[in-house]
């Protein structure tokens, strides 16, 4: 418990993201919402139309809701130039707010149907305009089933806001998700407990408002929407100081590894007198679209991720001609520096237990082939629609039985209790050694190399600075160094440590 309370004060950068993008999300779907509130009252057409595409928007999933504006505004980067932003902010708060849309919009469309035709024709009589009516009448009746409308919207939007982590908006999912990632089970808590005390404190808030309405009390809903105003005020005054253009923004993907090179990086730059952000937990896909067009400025990316995703290649020339091919091809197309690589390779590997490998008989994966059927395999969420797996799969004709995802953490503890009997593991991870895992040979060579390679995206590519104080990083992280710092942050006991931790201890040992 104090573990958690030691945490909370250093949450508050994150809240304050939070509170704007939600309040951001919340205010932009109420002035959408209610002018198409009333349109729809005025035409069944339009009302049915409207609530149709609000609810069509909310059976989609808010991560992939989330997900999906990233490529849709790098499209668009074409029409309305480099300055158009990819990640972060805007994609998030344009998923949001049409998550937001529903709730607000069938609550004020409600309202205006049920209003008492009785007053409404007595507004006619007295020779009342139709703007009048609407301010002085329907308004003021349908206020408070509006207001009940948003507080069902702000708190689904409150909550929805943890997933913009995956797209690059800094909020109070950035410690749960790196709490999951790292099983830093306080990190988890503590990132829940304050997105759940904003929402009951935002409903509480805008309840005031609904009863002082509901109540004609103008003191009671003038106070609440005070306290909300006030509230939105501070944490926008608390994002905009210390903001700096110059400020180099780092990616991690959603494994540890990544989450410890990222401080380890940082730390470098920091020495050097830069001011850095991270940006942690992003899909595969994302980081490197985002450092191609400089929404990010440094990522950690592999070699063979890179050569089966982005050149779509599929044979393999080695690790040297793959290594220049790639650090040419991405200064071509997309202005990316490849500095170097660290020194270590993260290759994907099938990884068992020994005990079910020797009773099953298999050292390789072409052992596998006749067993898959009767055997369940867990990946990463991207793996099983990577061109790793389909090449591995296709090699050795592997069919199993069943396939399950997991976050890469928890991939191993599925295979110690027997949920998996296969998993995709990674070479540089500490576990394999720990658990006393059985790597599985690829006789056929059909997972390509996967050194880690540091990435500058096009806006720092030539910052001599930058580049001096990341060139000794290069060929400096040997693989048991890397194991060791991964192991040190996986670890559930005493001696666990924190991604920032394990990257000064990392930086020791590398020399550095």
């Amino acid at each position: 418990m104090r573990e958690i309370w030691d945490i909370l004060p250093g949450l508050g950068d994150k809240l304050a993201a939070h509170v704007v993008l939600s309040a951001s999300a919340i205010g932009l779907a109420m002035l959408i919402a209610l002018p198409l509130a009333v349109w729809a009252s005025r035409s069944p057409v339009i009302a049915r139309l409207s609530l149709s595409l609000a609810s069509l928007v909310q059976t989609i999933p808010a991560l992939a809701l989330l997900a999906l504006f990233f490529p849709l505004l790098l499209s668009l980067r074409s029409v309305f130039g480099e300055g158009l932003p990819t990640l972060g902010f805007l994609p998030a708060l344009m998923a949001l707010t049409l998550y937001a849309l529903l709730p607000i919009l069938r609550n004020a469309v409600t309202a205006q149907a049920n209003l008492d035709p009785g007053v409404l024709e007595a507004a006619d009589g007295v020779g009342m305009t139709r703007w009048q009516k609407l301010a002085l009448v329907e308004a003021p009746l349908s206020a408070p089933f509006i207001m009940a409308g948003i507080r069902t919207a702000s708190v689904w939007t409150i909550g929805a806001a943890t997933l913009a982590t995956t797209i690059g908006q800094p909020s109070l999912g950035d410690p749960i998700f790196a709490g999951l990632q790292t099983q830093n089970w306080a990190l988890v808590v503590a990132g829940c407990l304050v997105s759940a005390g904003l929402a009951l404190v935002a409903d509480w808030l805008l309840w005031w408002v609904e009863r002082g309405i509901d109540e004609r009390k103008r003191w009671k809903w003038a106070a609440a929407l005070m306290a909300v105003v006030a509230g939105v005020t501070g944490a926008l005054a608390s994002q905009a100081e210390g903001k700096d253009r110059d400020t180099i923004i780092i990616a991690a993907k959603q494994f540890s590894e990544q989450y410890i090179l990222a401080q380890l990086i940082g730390q470098r730059l920091e020495a050097a007198g830069y001011r850095v952000e991270y940006r942690d937990g992003l899909g595969s896909a994302v980081v490197h679209s985002a450092v191609a067009s400089s929404s990010i400025d440094i990522s950690v990316d592999y070699t063979g991720t890179i050569w089966t995703n982005y050149l779509k290649r599929t044979d393999n020339p080695g690790r040297e001609a793959m290594y220049r091919t790639i650090r040419d091809w991405e200064m071509r197309e997309n202005g990316v520096r490849v500095l170097g690589r660290l020194g270590f390779e993260n290759a994907y590997a099938f990884a068992m237990r020994q005990d079910r490998a020797a009773a099953l008989g298999v050292t390789s994966l072409a052992d596998l082939t006749a067993k898959a059927p009767r055997l369940t395999i867990g990946g990463d969420p991207e793996f099983f629609e990577r061109p790793e797996w389909i090449a591995v799969r296709d090699a050795y004709g592997l069919g199993f039985g069943r396939s399950r995802n997991f976050a890469p953490t928890f991939m191993y503890n599925a295979l110690q209790s027997g949920e998996a009997d296969v998993i995709s593991a990674y070479t540089s991870d500490g576990r394999i050694a720990a658990d006393k895992l059985v790597v599985l040979e690829d006789p056929e060579g059909a997972l390509p190399s996967y050194d880690a390679m540091l990435m500058l995206s096009p806006r720092i590519a030539g910052d001599k600075g930058v580049i001096a104080a990341l060139q000794p990083l290069i060929g400096a992280i040997s693989v048991e160094a890397m194991r060791e710092a991964n192991l040190a942050v996986d670890r559930e006991d005493a001696q666990k440590q924190t991604p920032k931790q394990a990257a000064e201890e990392l930086a020791r040992k590398a020399g550095l």
